[in-house]
C-alpha cells in the first residue's frame, strides 16, 4: 500500500510538473500584457507626457502574433517610444522587429542595444544564471546578428541611438535629454564618453541601458538624470509566488527584476522592463508575463 501511494505521488507531481511547463511554455509566454505607472518627474505646472517603454522582443521569424501586438500599441499614442535592446533571437530577425515597431515608427524615439542584437541566443545551463563567476567567465555566443541592418532601420526614421551616446530630442512638446550607453552585459558600455551633469534647460531627461547594473545607475543618477530605463532581466521570466524572481542575470537586487522604483540615495526613478520575449532555447515563462509599459509622466 505504501509503494502503491508513494509511487501516486510520484505520479501526481510529475503530472503537475508537466503542467506547469506546458502553461509557461505554450500560454504565458504568449499572454502579452500593457503595464501603466505614473512616474513623478516632471514640473509642478506640467501636463503629462506618454513615454512607451519596450525590451526584449527576442523575435524569431515568423512570430506574428507578437509582431502584431506590439504594433497595436501605437494606439496608446505616446510622446514618445524607449527600446532597451535584445530586439533579435536570429540572423533573419529585422523584417519581423520592421513589422513589429512600424507603426511606432512615426513617433519620436531612442534606442540602445543588448548583447542579442549583436550575436544570437546559445543553449546554456541554466543553474549558471545562479553563479556570477559562471556568467562572466563562461559567455558564449551564437551566430552573428544584423545589428548594423536594425541600427540603419531605426536611426534612418529618425530614431536616436544612444549607445554610448548623449542628444536632445523634441518630445510631446517637451525638450528630453537621453544619454545611453552600449551594453554592459557584454561590456560595450562607455558611459565616461558621455558622462556629465544632466542639463538644467530641459524638461525631462532620461537614461537608457539595456543591463540595469547598479555602477552604470548610480553615474546616470548622480548626473541628475529623472528616469532610468533598462530590461535584460526578464523580470526573472520564472518568478516564485511570495518569493519573486529568483535571479536577475546581473548585479542588480532580485528584488527590482521588474517595476518601477526609487533608485537608492538618488532622486532617480528606475523603470525595469521585463520584455516581450524569452531566451529561444528557454522559452518559457512562468508568473512573468510578456510585457510592454505606458509611463506617463506627472508633475512632482
Amino acid at each position: 500500500m505504501r509503494k502503491r501511494t508513494l509511487l501516486g505521488l510520484a505520479a501526481g507531481t510529475a503530472a503537475a510538473g508537466a503542467t506547469t511547463l506546458a502553461y509557461a511554455s505554450l500560454v504565458e509566454r504568449n499572454m502579452f500584457t500593457l503595464r501603466r505607472y505614473d512616474v513623478p518627474v516632471l514640473a509642478l505646472d506640467a501636463e503629462p507626457m506618454r513615454v512607451l517603454h519596450l525590451s526584449d522582443l527576442h523575435m524569431m521569424p515568423g512570430q506574428r502574433r507578437k509582431q502584431e501586438w506590439v504594433a497595436a500599441l501605437a494606439g496608446t499614442d505616446p510622446d514618445l517610444v524607449v527600446v532597451t535592446g535584445d530586439n533579435m533571437a536570429h540572423p533573419d530577425s529585422v523584417p519581423g522587429v520592421l513589422n513589429a515597431l512600424q507603426p511606432l515608427l512615426d513617433y519620436p524615439g531612442a534606442f540602445v542595444f543588448g548583447s542579442n542584437d549583436y550575436t544570437g541566443p546559445v543553449l546554456k545551463n541554466p543553474f549558471a544564471y545562479f553563479n556570477q563567476h559562471e556568467r562572466t567567465s563562461r559567455r558564449r555566443h551564437g551566430a552573428e546578428l544584423p545589428a548594423e541592418d536594425l541600427r540603419e532601420l531605426l536611426a534612418g526614421h529618425g530614431w536616436a541611438d544612444l549607445n554610448n551616446a548623449r542628444t536632445t530630442v523634441k518630445a510631446g512638446g517637451r525638450l528630453v535629454e537621453m544619454v545611453g550607453v552600449d551594453d554592459p552585459h557584454i561590456e560595450r558600455d562607455d558611459y565616461a564618453s558621455v558622462a556629465g551633469g544632466a542639463s538644467a534647460d530641459v524638461d525631462l531627461r532620461l537614461g537608457l541601458t539595456h543591463s540595469p547594473e547598479p555602477f552604470i545607475l548610480d553615474a546616470m543618477a548622480a548626473d541628475g538624470f529623472d528616469l532610468l530605463l533598462a530590461g535584460h532581466t526578464h523580470g526573472g521570466q520564472v518568478r516564485v509566488p511570495f518569493l519573486g524572481a529568483l535571479v536577475t542575470n546581473c548585479d542588480l537586487p532580485r528584488s527590482m527584476a521588474r517595476g518601477l522604483f526609487r533608485w537608492p540615495g538618488s532622486d532617480a526613478w528606475l523603470h525595469v522592463s521585463a520584455g516581450l520575449g524569452t531566451h529561444p532555447t528557454a522559452p518559457v515563462r512562468f508568473a512573468c508575463p510578456p510585457e510592454a509599459s505606458l509611463l506617463t509622466l506627472i508633475p512632482r
